[in-house]
């Protein structure tokens, strides 16, 4: 079998993108991109935005997921927040739980769940938030439990599996790479890569030889099902729409990883 990835992005976060009857810059990545990471309310989006969201997603075949935060609009989810574990699970549960809704009158189906920022760092390693993230997929599941969608080698996806839950790896086409698989914290150089040719090779690289360059040259394995391009990366339709482009010459079979 050929190379296959997912090519999912963070949606839900621009509020004016979700005005009736303009086609903003996240509908335009819509038409590229084969999964959403939809805002919840915590970081950003409400529930107008989420619907519409969910509407426009359907219509394309697009999956969805919920993008669940710390509760943290003003620091848009990217400020670690040393939250107790019984109010993460309930936090977390209150935002699966309300694009649920969304998607259900809009058409969609919810299909997995994928932490934004902060928290997404802090479940790589810190183990309580770990655990309280995936109790809360868990509980928001029933009989159809959700996808939970991490960096390779993190702890929420080792506990996921251990709950029966499907752990579904996750690469990034325009964050820069630590020699341990780690993301580069946005506040150091070499955290966004923004070259459309750079962020292209990156993708095809990760997609076929599960590889890439890390920010002091050491070659990083990368064994992932999706990729994400971010909304808010300078340029974003832009590397969306090359990534896209890249994948579908090179052969590569791009689609929802649910």
């Amino acid at each position: 079998m050929g190379a296959r990835i997912d090519l999912n992005c963070d949606l839900g976060e621009g509020l004016d993108d979700w005005v009736p009857g303009v086609a903003g810059l996240e509908s335009r990545l819509l038409d590229v991109v084969t999964s959403a990471n939809v805002a919840c309310g915590f970081h950003a989006g409400d529930e107008r935005v989420m619907a519409a969201v969910c509407r426009a997603a359907a219509e394309r075949g697009v999956a969805v997921g919920a993008q669940v935060s710390y509760r943290d609009r003003e620091g848009f989810g990217r400020r670690f927040l040393d939250v107790p574990p019984d109010v993460l699970r309930a936090d977390v549960l209150e935002q699966v739980r309300a694009l649920r809704r969304a998607a259900a009158a809009s058409g969609a189906r919810l299909s997995y769940v994928k932490p934004h920022g902060a928290l997404y760092n802090a479940v790589v390693h810190h183990a309580e938030q770990a655990a309280a993230v995936v109790d809360a997929v868990v509980e928001s599941g029933g009989d159809d439990p959700l996808p939970v969608v991490g960096l390779p080698g993190a702890v929420v996806l080792d506990l996921a599996r251990d709950r029966g839950l499907r752990a579904v790896a996750e690469a990034f086409a325009d964050r820069g790479y630590r020699a341990d698989g780690t993301l580069v914290p946005r506040s150091e150089p070499g955290a966004l890569v923004v070259e459309p040719d750079e962020v292209v090779q990156r993708v095809l690289s990760m997609a076929v030889r599960r590889q890439v360059v890390a920010v002091d040259g050491a070659v990083v394995p990368v064994d992932a099902e999706s990729v994400c391009v971010h909304s808010d990366t300078p340029g974003a339709t832009v590397l969306a729409a090359a990534v896209r482009r890249a994948l579908d010459d090179a052969g590569v079979a791009v689609g929802p990883f649910v």
